[in-house]
């Protein structure tokens, strides 16, 4: 299964900058850590952000969680990197109740 409307997929600045691309973060600068290392960079954020749009395009979705706000979703795959060695990702997305488009919650490593 694909994520609905990822064609329509939201990712927010502050999500990339003050989370994923944050090393002072107490949860994201792990995160931040692992995408530094693929190339990166908070100055260029904007390439990360598509990245993980493209990802939710290309994904597969591995679980999903219905709830009284909305729908959560798992999306594993590949994730295309600067440096081009293109690692394995899940990345949440949510669809609010009400909402069409999937909003990026998270994004992290797979072990493979």
């Amino acid at each position: 299964m694909k994520l609905p409307n990822a064609d329509q997929a939201i990712v927010d600045r502050r999500k990339i900058m003050d989370y994923l691309l944050s090393r002072r973060h107490p949860d994201g600068r792990s995160k931040a850590a692992f995408f530094f290392a693929f190339g990166f960079r908070r100055t260029r954020w904007e390439t990360l952000a598509e990245a993980l749009r493209a990802h939710a395009r290309s994904g597969t979705v591995t679980g999903l969680t219905e709830s009284a706000y909305g729908v959560r979703y798992s999306v594993d795959g590949v994730v295309e990197t600067p440096d081009g060695r293109n690692p394995h990702v899940r990345t949440v997305w949510v669809v609010a109740s009400g909402d069409d488009d999937p909003r990026l919650v998270t994004a992290h490593p797979l072990r493979k």
